[in-house]
């Protein structure tokens, strides 16, 4: 595979994962944020391929590693942002968030020997995973995002513009406080986890 994208925003609080305030904090949210990119940044650069990119909203921190381009998101709806991130790639492309910190590089690598596309619903409805062979911006503008048929519609997309598709397996992204202690339950040993562990213990500890 030619490029593995990761659209993300920087880890501000109150600007990321305002749904797990309550019962956090603005700034926890933003600290599993960071660590939930972080898991997910080691991830891609694990993986092979030729070329990483973080299409990022905001400024890069410390939790950015080596080997990555940073390109900023357009101005637009996520549609329209996830659209200029495929137009910017040369080959084929896989795009995931920073919603899935239990991502492997078995999970993300991937070819596209008898297929057009890859596909990776997501619990939600939405989806965690798009890959394209041929990068077309024009199969994302105008799909719903961030409702619970966002993937049925994508999906179908893909379809409809006679792409072979092949299906990923379906992850659970972080947008609650119990998607985060599921997600952590998977990858006991990341980041993500460790961090969520250290705002139980201080919770715990203020209970006191």
């Amino acid at each position: 595979m030619t490029t593995l994208l990761v659209i993300a925003k920087e880890p501000r609080p109150g600007r990321v994962k305002t749904r797990l305030t309550p019962p956090f904090t603005p700034e926890e949210a933003a600290a599993l944020a960071e660590a939930a990119l972080t898991d997910t940044l080691r991830t891609v650069a694990g993986t092979p391929v030729r070329r990483r990119v973080l299409v990022l909203d905001g400024t890069a921190g410390p939790w950015l590693p080596p080997g990555f381009d940073v390109v900023p998101q357009c101005a637009g709806g996520l549609d329209e942002r996830l659209a200029a991130a495929f137009a910017g790639c040369d080959g084929p492309a896989l795009l995931i968030g920073m919603d899935t910190p239990q991502v492997t590089p078995g999970l993300l690598t991937v070819d596209f020997d008898g297929y057009d596309a890859c596909f990776g619903p997501a619990d939600d409805g939405g989806f965690w995973a798009l890959g394209l062979a041929e990068p077309d911006p024009e199969l994302l503008r105008g799909v719903p995002m961030s409702t619970p048929a966002t993937g049925a519609v994508q999906r179908d997309r893909l379809v409809a513009a006679g792409l072979r598709v092949r299906e990923l397996p379906r992850l659970r992204d972080v947008d609650t406080a119990a998607d985060a202690e599921a997600v952590a339950a998977v990858a006991p040993y990341g980041c993500f986890a460790a961090e969520l562990a250290r705002l139980a213990r201080l919770r715990t500890a203020g209970r006191r």
